[in-house]
């Protein structure tokens, strides 16, 4: 009899996934279409300025952002660029010798400097002598906060002391105050596999969210202290020390947050993508599988490297595994019964949460 209704159930999963899951794939680009890592409208004729080996529109760019004071696209930029730098390295040179000063060269050069030693076994040897980059980042342009986001990532590098990172939280805030890009550098400090707690990375986070305005990138900071409390955080991830265990209640009010920051902004957005993959992650691993989904279809044709970078360095190809995944999990648990699928569905427009663990 045993044997029989595990039978008996596996044949329903089954129908329940061939039935459904042609439906489910509505508003699911299909795979050849996903793109990694694309740029926005700005940064775009950046990189391919650049990639004829053109520095004058990723100038104009950066100069662009730090005339309007547009911090949070600014660092992006710098990122990506910097990325480009990387593979590219003759590119940037021309520029820094033809505007040593400028101070758009001098951050993307300690951004550069910075991911270049993070990506070496010798990362701390690397790491010492970027600081006087940084610092000449920082006088360049007073104002900025970017420099002491790197300066922030710097110092998680060389294992800074606590008191060093307080006296850089406090210029970069000064700059700042809700400067999403810091944060994320702070929380990244504070993980419990660096140097404060997970209690502690949720505590800054949900402060940060209670002082950011509705939709604010800021509001999904408990999404990115969830994250790394569900991955492990520390380079081999596992689970969380003795005594630093998360509520589930906590976790699941991070990802409604985040819920609500993704509803602030458009469908198949290249800027709101990288916190949408995040928070698509962290949906899967709380088993909300019907949430998850709703996040694969907001975010479009649009994967980020982050967080599906690590372990085996095919981010695109996880991007598109954990998808299907998500996608046959809703099928399987969505009954034959229409009558009975439209209870599902309302329930799952009330958040549709498993009690069951995160993996």
């Amino acid at each position: 009899m045993v044997g029989d209704m595990a039978l008996l159930r596996t044949v329903l999963r089954t129908a329940r996934t061939i039935k459904h899951s042609p439906r489910l794939s509505v508003g699911l680009p299909p795979d050849d279409d996903v793109l990694l890592d694309a740029p926005d409208g700005r940064l775009g004729p950046a990189l391919v300025g650049a990639g004829r080996g053109e520095y004058g529109p990723a100038s104009a760019l950066l100069a662009a952002t730090r005339e309007a004071a547009e911090w949070e696209h600014r660092d992006r930029y710098a990122v990506r660029l910097a990325a480009f730098a990387r593979s590219r390295p003759e590119w940037f040179e021309r520029w820094r010798r033809a505007a040593p000063d400028d101070p758009d060269v001098l951050l993307l050069g300690a951004e550069l400097a910075v991911t270049r030693a993070w990506a070496s076994p010798a990362r701390d040897e690397l790491l010492r002598p970027v600081a006087p980059l940084i610092a000449a980042a920082a006088q360049a342009s007073p104002g900025d906060p970017v420099p002491w986001r790197i300066a922030l990532d710097h110092a998680r590098g060389t294992h800074a002391p606590h008191t060093a990172f307080e006296e850089l939280w406090a210029e970069a805030v000064r700059r700042s105050a809700l400067h999403y890009g810091c944060h994320v550098s702070a929380l990244q400090y504070l993980s419990a596999a660096r140097r404060g707690s997970y209690r502690e990375c949720f505590d800054f986070a949900e402060r940060a969210a209670q002082d950011a305005a509705p939709g604010s990138p800021a509001q999904a900071l408990p999404a990115r202290a969830a994250f790394a409390y569900l991955t492990g955080a520390g380079p081999g991830g596992g689970a969380p020390p003795d005594g630093a265990a998360v509520p589930r209640a906590r976790l699941d009010a991070a990802a409604d947050l985040a819920i609500a920051v993704s509803r602030h902004h458009p469908s198949a957005d290249p800027w709101s993508a990288e916190g949408r993959n995040v928070l698509a992650y962290v949906l899967a691993a709380l088993e909300r599988w019907r949430d998850a989904l709703e996040q694969f279809r907001l975010t479009g044709p649009y994967a980020t490297s982050f967080p599906w970078d690590r372990p085996d360095g095919d981010p695109l190809g996880r991007f598109l595994e954990l998808r299907r995944a998500v996608r046959l999990e809703v099928a399987r648990a969505t009954p034959l019964c229409p009558r009975a699928s439209d209870r599902v569905l309302a329930e799952g427009d009330r958040g549709g949460r498993s009690t069951g663990a995160a993996h």
